[in-house]
């Protein structure tokens, strides 16, 4: 197969990958201009990430001829680059949820997680958030879970509302957690097809079905999902604290991902 057959095969399947984005920008008002404009941004720093990886070096003119984005645009970007978002407070609270799943001080005898009074001896809130981090005050992380929809605070102390950190309120958080889930999915499968990596990466598909049938295996599907998550939940924190215990943090460098989803839609409907 000729690079320009392959060139049409991946541009054809990234258009039909970016459809259901598109349809997200236009429902929030970015049409094609804005969006083309930004482009060249993500075009640049793929540009820059490929140079680096084959050991050369980022000049205009290489980052140009590789992107074809023109010079002037490239001096440009270069210079207004702004540092990515910065999501500690909802990556504290992320982290909180997780070992409120899994460590068994905080859990039931059914894996379920405790009601957590404030304070006080034995499992409690604030204990919980200084397992994690001495450093961020409970009472900041507390109204940042209740901000999101993620827990709630009454008589019977602090409950979570949620089985994983799944945001209910927060249109940002929402949207940056689509965004990582999304990226690192396509990432794994964009690994897979350029032969560096063997990451899991599968999908079970059947068409020809009623609506009611749909409704079912979603049940199904959700039901073995949170399975697999917990189990997957609680070694990745064991992971995690025997990590930060026994190595230092360069060795460190690793994120892991692993997530589930399910589709269902009209079979005689555009691809969307």
């Amino acid at each position: 197969m000729t690079q320009a057959s392959r060139s049409a095969i991946v541009l054809a399947s990234v258009l039909r990958l970016l459809r259901p984005a598109v349809r997200l920008l236009l429902r929030h008002g970015v049409a094609y201009p804005s969006f083309a404009v930004a482009l060249k941004q993500v075009f640049l720093d793929a540009a820059r990430d490929e140079l680096a990886a084959s050991g050369q070096k980022t000049t205009d003119s290489a980052l140009s001829l590789l992107s074809g984005v023109h010079r002037r645009d490239v001096r440009q970007l270069r210079a207004a680059a702004e540092p990515p978002p910065s999501h500690t407070a909802m990556n504290m609270a992320s982290q909180v949820v997780a070992r409120w799943l899994s460590d068994l001080a905080f859990v039931d005898e059914d894996g379920q997680p405790l009601a957590l009074p404030r304070q006080g001896e034995g499992p409690s809130f604030d204990a919980l958030v200084a397992a994690i981090s001495k450093d961020v005050r409970p009472r900041a992380v507390l109204d940042e879970l209740l901000r999101l929809g993620l827990a709630e605070d009454g008589a019977e102390g602090v409950r979570l509302l949620a089985p994983g950190f799944v945001p209910r309120q927060g249109f940002a958080e929402m949207v940056a957690l689509l965004e990582s889930n999304v990226h690192d999915h396509l990432a794994a499968g964009c690994a897979n097809l350029d032969g560096s990596h063997n990451f899991l990466e599968q999908a079970v598909f059947v068409d020809a079905l009623t609506v009611d049938s749909a409704t079912q295996l979603h049940a199904l599907a959700a039901k073995v999902w949170r399975q697999a998550f917990r189990q997957v939940l609680r070694e990745a924190q064991a992971r995690y604290d025997h990590d930060q215990a026994h190595a230092a943090p360069a060795e460190r460098t690793q994120r892991v991902r692993f997530g589930s989803y399910f589709y269902a839609a009209d079979d005689h409907e555009t691809t969307s």
